[in-house]
């Protein structure tokens, strides 16, 4: 039985080329940003676990469980953000 709603944590690692997106239970969910843009990070990032979320249900594949925000650890250049998830409008 699949859920509606998920919360995992992002990893934001902020270069000079840009930002780039890890989510560290999702394996292959490596979206990115330009340079200096957060905004559009937090938009890429959730819409990029939509779409991973989506297609590990489509495959029937197990959905891990999230890792706790407090076992994440960071370089200087990071930055951690919870990316909350409703699927049903991502499935239509």
């Amino acid at each position: 039985m699949s859920k509606d709603r998920y919360s995992y944590v992002a990893v934001f690692s902020y270069e000079e080329d840009g930002i780039s997106i890890e989510f560290p239970d999702l394996p292959g969910c490596l979206p990115c940003a330009e340079k200096d843009n957060t905004e559009e990070a937090l938009k890429n990032a959730k819409e990029a676990l939509g779409l991973h979320i989506w297609g590990m249900e489509q495959d029937g594949e197990e959905i891990p469980v999230p890792t706790p925000i407090t076992s994440i650890h960071l370089d200087s250049n990071e930055a951690v953000s919870y990316t909350h998830l409703t699927l049903p409008t991502i499935r239509l």
